[in-house]
């Protein structure tokens, strides 16, 4: 099975509390519709963080701080094996815009289980929720 090496940004507001984080449905494709952390394919040559920043200008338009790693999802999907990392991020500059995804909302704690996500994100859900206040 082909493995694809992704990284996602868990943006968090504001980054020492970790109160609210950002999260995005996907504007196409297979799963367009349900929710997800932004972030993409890490290319050749890159670093897991480099690929992060670089995404995330892609996709947001927007400069991040890449912080510590959350932890390395590993799933299972019925044409591939997805391995994402996942790091806590901050905006450093600019504001989130909308290019790539239909819809985003920034999740409290209570309210992380209101979208359908990913089901490889589903598994992040867990160990986001333990360091949220």
């Amino acid at each position: 099975m082909k493995t694809i090496k992704v990284v996602a940004a868990v943006i968090c507001d504001p980054p020492d509390k970790k109160q609210k984080i950002f999260a995005t449905a996907r504007g196409y494709g297979e799963f367009k519709g349900q929710w997800e952390f932004p972030g993409g394919k890490v290319e050749p040559g890159e670093t897991p963080q480099q690929a992060l920043v670089r995404e995330i200008q892609e996709e947001l338009a927007t400069k991040i701080r890449v912080g510590d790693l959350i932890t390395t999802v590993e799933y299972d999907y019925p044409t591939f094996h997805l391995s994402m990392d996942c790091f806590w991020c901050e905006v450093v500059e600019g504001e989130l815009k909308l290019l790539e995804a239909e819809d985003a909302r920034w999740l409290t704690k209570d309210k992380l289980y209101s979208v359908k996500w990913l089901p490889a994100d589903v598994t992040l859900i867990a160990e986001i929720e333990k360091s949220m206040e």
